[in-house]
């Protein structure tokens, strides 16, 4: 018997919006969810599969546009050597009922809303676990441990949900054992954006395409062949997606360059930088002068990139007594310098008071040294 083959996605997200990014990279970001359709019957073909299982959260919302959905099916039926096969998730649930009504009758993709085994192909038993709501509260393969497929049928779940909560408070749990205490071949699952194995017949395919600095690097989906009931599957994991998220750790003393230690920092990925997203996390203490340049030498590399973020709130950034009279030698601004100077180092202030009037003689050196 031939290995039964299929790609096993998840948490495309169609339709998200990114709005907490600026215009400049927003845009791509929106379009690279639609063109990772694409990318993924690329994937299926690539590795023999004819079926692409979406483990929920097809959609970011239950109310997308008809131009996010109408778009996304008419690409999906124009592979017709490749089906699509998806459940809603959390994000998509059945409660858009209206949705998946016309999302069946335009057709390109089969939505599967009943908790009850479908024939994927033959001698293989797909066995779905459509998310009801946004937030069910149970765990909803609970049943597939007493459904009924055929005598040597290869069986294959589909869910969307933690086997742990990820920290997210989720109380939906999966349990990690779900493939054995259902006898399932394999459990492809969703809501958790990167790729994730739980055992070897367990798997979260994570987004094909990444959506926040939470899960780094491109999106994956898996590759999934199972040559029999009972035999292990083979996965394997294979990237789909265009932008690659990552958080950059810099941890800077006084001695430092900090502009050639923030080029070192981003030296490895490559050299397509246009499709990187980069959040520097910068860490230890240094001088004013020294943080100016960090500062200025970030806004000059980043438009080589498709998003650069500086996160400095775990910078200290100390003053000497030098660096008041780049400031000013003597009047009102010297005196502004020394009283937010003499708050910083103040002992008797809390933190957060130090912290604020360090900041504020950051400012107004950094504007000074500006004009």
């Amino acid at each position: 018997m031939a290995a039964f083959r299929f790609i096993h996605t998840s948490d495309l997200h169609l339709g998200r919006r990114f709005s907490n990014y600026p215009e400049s990279i927003r845009g791509r970001l929106v379009e690279a969810r639609h063109g990772v359709l694409g990318r993924l019957v690329d994937a299926a073909r690539r590795h023999g599969a004819r079926h692409i299982l979406v483990a929920g959260d097809l959609f970011d919302t239950e109310t997308p546009s008809p131009e996010i959905w109408r778009q996304a099916l008419a690409k999906m039926r124009s592979e017709e050597d490749v089906a699509w096969v998806a459940i809603p998730g959390n994000h998509d649930s059945m409660a858009a009922e209206t949705l998946w009504n016309r999302v069946q009758e335009e057709g390109g993709i089969r939505v599967l809303t009943a908790p009850e085994p479908m024939e994927l192909a033959p001698g293989v038993a797909l066995l779905p676990a459509p998310v009801p709501s946004r937030s069910p509260g149970r765990d909803l393969t609970a049943w597939m441990a007493d459904a009924v497929t055929g005598d040597d049928h290869l069986r294959i779940g589909l869910a969307h949900g933690g086997v742990t909560d990820f920290g997210e408070g989720a109380d939906e749990t999966i349990p990690p054992d779900r493939a054995r205490t259902a006898r399932l071949d394999y459990l492809a699952l969703g809501d958790w954006h990167g790729c994730l194995r739980i055992a070897d017949n367990t798997w979260y395919s994570g987004a094909p395409e990444r959506d926040r600095f939470k899960h780094g690097g491109r999106g994956t989906c898996l590759a999934v062949a199972i040559k029999g009931a009972g035999c292990a599957p083979d996965v394997r994991v294979v990237e789909t997606g265009l932008f690659d998220w990552k958080e950059v750790d810099l941890h800077l003393t006084p001695e430092a360059a900090t502009a050639v230690s923030l080029e070192s920092a981003l030296q490895a990925g490559g050299a397509n930088r246009r499709n990187m997203l980069r959040r520097i996390r910068a860490s230890g203490w240094v001088r004013l002068p020294e943080r100016t340049a960090l500062e200025r030498a970030a806004e000059e590399i980043a438009p080589e990139f498709g998003y650069l973020d500086l996160a400095v709130q775990e910078l200290r950034t100390e003053c000497a007594v030098g660096d008041l009279d780049r400031i000013s030698a003597g009047g009102a601004l010297r005196d502004a310098a020394e009283s937010l100077f003499a708050d910083a180092n103040d002992a008797a202030k809390d933190e957060e008071s130090r912290r604020l009037a360090a900041g504020a003689l950051y400012r107004l050196y950094n504007y000074v040294v500006e004009e």
